[in-house]
């Protein structure tokens, strides 16, 4: 697979409609050579001697780019308020992982939160892989601020064993049920590892002590695009037959509408609106509520 060419390909995304009023105002941006990160559960950029009028340009750079799914982010007194208080599921797993001198790869990373996150456990090389231009923007606007050496590559799941050079450790949060082959899926991500490398990884699931999936007809919590939701023994199987020897199960966790709501930064419906409202136990199409299982898998061959 030539990954060059498909670089090449992809960046002229960027030159789409829509995404050229994103680079414009990235670019318009001034450098802001006096600033502070803070890595807490919000990625925070301290500036200073920001004054009203700059102060207008970035709120109005990050407003152009809605919908904001993942974070928070703050930059001085604007705070980004996106849809997922992903620093819950960044928080869960960060006791499960090391990445002093590794190198790291997010697959599905979005805008870039949990990859700034990391920053702070010092990996070798951090690279994020999402195949969408609107996130891409995003990362781009955040690290002008932040000024890392994250790579950030337009490409999905099913190019990470093909790339470059391996990994240490992946993570792929939320993107599993997204695959209508998700045996497939993890066989390349399995093909990305080092020997002893690890995957850390999230999906929906049912509860069920048998080897099962649900197989929604037509949408899952009003989300068209999946494929298979399956009991954690049926989980475990699929990362086996991927080559997967072991698997550990970190954690169950239902999602609750701390965890991921409507804000002003999305403009659109969030859990509250997927979830049956005669009871919330249920998804709008009668399945069960979303339920997420963690796990940590290892490539030990």
């Amino acid at each position: 697979m030539d990954l060059q060419a498909l670089r090449q390909e992809r960046r002229k995304w960027l030159t789409w409609k829509n995404i050229i009023p994103y680079q414009e105002a990235i670019a318009a941006l001034p450098d802001y050579s006096h600033t502070e990160v803070i890595l807490g559960d919000k990625v925070e950029i301290a500036i200073d001697d920001l004054d009203a009028a700059q102060e207008r340009q970035i709120k109005e750079t990050a407003l152009l780019m809605k919908p904001w799914r993942k974070g928070p982010f703050q930059i001085n007194s604007l705070f980004i308020d996106s849809e997922w208080q992903s620093q819950i599921k960044y928080n869960l797993l960060e006791p499960h992982f090391d990445l002093k001198d590794k190198v790291v790869g997010d697959i599905g990373c979005n805008n870039g939160y949990y990859l700034f996150r990391m920053l702070s456990q010092e990996p070798a090389k951090l690279i994020g892989f999402d195949p969408s231009a609107i996130y891409y923007s995003q990362f781009q606007f955040i690290n002008h601020f932040v000024k890392s050496e994250i790579v950030y590559e337009l490409l999905g799941v099913e190019h990470v064993a093909f790339y470059e050079h391996k990994f240490d450790t992946l993570f792929c949060l939320g993107v599993l049920y997204h695959r209508s082959d998700p045996v497939a899926m993890l066989k390349s991500l399995f093909k990305g590892l080092n020997k002893g490398g690890e995957l850390i990884l999230d999906t929906f699931m049912i509860d069920g002590e048998e080897e099962i999936c649900l197989t929604p007809r037509d949408r899952y919590s009003k989300i068209p695009n999946i494929y298979f939701v399956p009991t954690v023994p049926a989980l475990i199987n699929w990362c086996h037959r991927a080559g997967f020897e072991s698997v550990e199960v970190l954690e169950i966790m239902k999602t609750e509408v701390n965890e991921q709501r409507k804000t002003e930064w999305i403009d659109t419906q969030s859990l509250e609106d997927f979830l049956d409202p005669d009871d919330p136990e249920k998804t709008v199409e009668g399945y069960p509520a979303p339920k997420r299982v963690y796990i940590k898998a290892l490539n030990a061959s």
